[in-house]
């Protein structure tokens, strides 16, 4: 005999799926994005003494997309509401603000642009990170170190286009 329960983990488990599946399309987008403008053009720039080494990257983007991932997922779990809908909404658009910063930066080489974007996405995580508080005070604190980060970023994209100002 199953239990009620059951239907209700399974539809949890493949929530989760789904929303590590985003993650992955979005950090895949990124990351051919990167490898693709991470030639000649990145190596001429000149960056700020502060900007990490290359295989920084790697290992903290694989964190943040983890708990971008359990974030979602804790917030998809609760029960249905005006709330838990808005913040979904909100993680959906930071991840393609998110995907698009690599295109705009690396891909097209739009240094002004993509920092256009990092501001727009810090401004959605925090909304994200609002709206989700309603929902799990957790789930949004699992944003912190992501919006921190993406601080950091504008703060090297910033300096990337005052340094390379062409």
């Amino acid at each position: 005999m199953k239990s009620i329960s059951q239907p209700s983990r399974l539809r949890s488990a493949l929530a989760f799926l789904g929303f590590a599946g985003l993650s992955s399309a979005a950090a895949s987008l990124g990351a051919r994005a990167t490898i693709k403008g991470k030639g000649l053009w990145y190596r001429d720039l000149d960056k700020p003494s502060f900007n990490p080494p290359d295989w920084v990257f790697g290992p903290v983007w694989s964190v943040l997309y983890t708990m971008m991932t359990v974030s979602a997922w804790r917030v998809y779990r609760k029960e249905p509401s005006t709330a838990r809908s808005v913040a979904l909404g909100l993680w959906a658009g930071q991840l393609g603000l998110n995907a698009a910063w690599s295109v705009l930066f690396f891909g097209e080489h739009k240094k002004g642009a993509a920092l256009v974007d990092l501001g727009l996405l810090m401004g959605s995580i925090g909304g994200y990170m609002a709206a989700a508080k309603k929902v799990d005070r957790t789930a949004a604190a699992l944003m912190l170190p992501y919006l921190g980060w993406c601080g950091f970023a504008g703060l090297l994209n910033e300096e990337i286009v005052r340094r390379n100002p062409a």
